[in-house]
């Protein structure tokens, strides 16, 4: 008891140091400079919350941990504050592609960017260990921003979007009161990868940059030793689903109303020089899911770059074409069984007859076990056969 007790106030400390280092510019911000903020109201769809709101908890002011609306951009020649192994959201649009340091994001959790023409927003929800990028709605012909809602729930960030001040739990993406309540946001594949990774396949890709307009400690994470198997998740109210440690890593992946959670000790535990391809099928959906050595955790040690290593988990669809493929690591690459091209973690193919074929990415996110069980209690687990 005196141990959760003790991780609690680590973490009530950690929100409350955010709160005191931002609040009064953030909120400032939030009346004064927000050019969407005068959008016209939408009806009220009628729909029932799909959530209940009694379970809503306020943790701290709205915007008090600002979202990032003008994001500043640098080359990846640029950059020169990112260890190899830290790890970075990892976006890519019709050849374009951004990387979003959790070094940031940990201090920010929502940046409203566009990305190949595409009003988007990235978010992550340290809590839960959540990185899922949703494309913008549009509102009255504009498309609306998002801020942080200073809420939880399931732990998990409550957005609200600045058009109707509807609000959405980024876990599903779906709005949970307000005007645009029952309404889903798209979501757009992306992974948390190490940002070497990222690097040595997007030279030419962008990376946010720390030039965000607010003073933050970048680079150390505000929740040390979170993600520590044994520490309670902060200000959770539900069961913990037993069959795995509450804040055990997974890769959630999703087809219709089918859920599977590949937990990465397992993906660790099949690796082959430090790579695992796993082929499944998730309802009708055949799927692959890859887990690669070498990015570090955003909520271990202090310091982001002297972390532990957790490894990344993507997840892509294995139908190419009329063809389904299954997938499998020789000499520490993966290859298809099928023509023995070679693949990398995002999903395009490096060599052999398949060169420069792309997989579609599958619907997946990475999270912690307690807030996936949560949002989508009818779960199988992947039990690593």
């Amino acid at each position: 008891m005196d141990e959760e007790r003790g991780a609690l106030g680590v973490i009530a400390g950690s929100l409350v140091a955010l709160l005191l280092a931002g609040a009064a510019v953030a909120i400032l911000r939030s009346t004064s400079s927000d050019p969407e903020g005068s959008h016209g109201r939408v009806q009220p769809t009628g729909e029932e919350p799909s959530i209940d709101l009694s379970q809503i908890i306020d943790v701290v002011p709205r915007d008090a941990i600002p979202a990032i609306d003008e994001p500043v951009f640098q080359q990846v020649s640029e950059v020169d504050w990112l260890s190899g192994q830290e790890p970075v959201i990892s976006l890519q649009l019709d050849g374009e592609a951004k990387a979003y340091p959790l070094q940031i994001m940990t201090w920010h959790e929502i940046v409203n960017d566009d990305i190949d023409n595409t009003a988007v927003t990235v978010t992550f929800c340290p809590l839960c260990n959540t990185a899922i990028v949703f494309k913008r709605p549009e509102v009255d012909g504009s498309f609306t921003t998002f801020g942080t809602s200073g809420s939880l729930y399931n732990s998990n960030l409550l957005m609200y979007d600045r058009a109707t001040e509807s609000l959405w739990p980024q876990a599903t993406g779906e709005a949970v009161k307000g005007p645009l309540s029952g309404q889903q946001l798209e979501r757009i594949p992306a992974q948390i990868v190490a940002w070497e990774d990222f690097k040595n396949v997007f030279p030419q890709g962008q990376v946010l940059s720390r030039d965000t307009g607010y003073e933050r400690s970048y680079g150390s994470n505000p929740y040390p030793g979170y993600d520590n198997v044994d520490t309670p998740p902060f200000l959770f109210t539900g069961e913990i689903d037993g069959r795995l440690a509450a804040v055990e890593r997974v890769l959630g992946v999703q087809s219709g109303d089918r859920f599977v959670a590949f937990p990465y000790f397992r993906l660790e535990q099949q690796a082959g020089s430090g790579v695992t391809a796993v082929n499944a099928t998730v309802g009708p959906d055949p799927v692959v899911v890859f887990w690669k050595e070498g990015a570090s955790s955003a909520l271990d040690e202090t310091d982001i770059a002297s972390s532990k290593n957790v490894g990344a988990a993507v997840a892509f669809s294995r139908s190419l074409g009329e063809d389904v493929l299954d997938f499998t690591v020789e000499d520490g690459e993966i290859v298809d069984t099928s023509t023995g091209s070679t693949w990398n973690i995002f999903g395009k193919s490096t060599s052999g007859e398949l060169v420069d074929e792309k997989l579609e990415g599958a619907d997946a996110f990475d999270t912690f076990w307690f807030d996936w069980a949560a949002f989508h209690p009818s779960t199988s687990v992947w039990d690593g056969k």
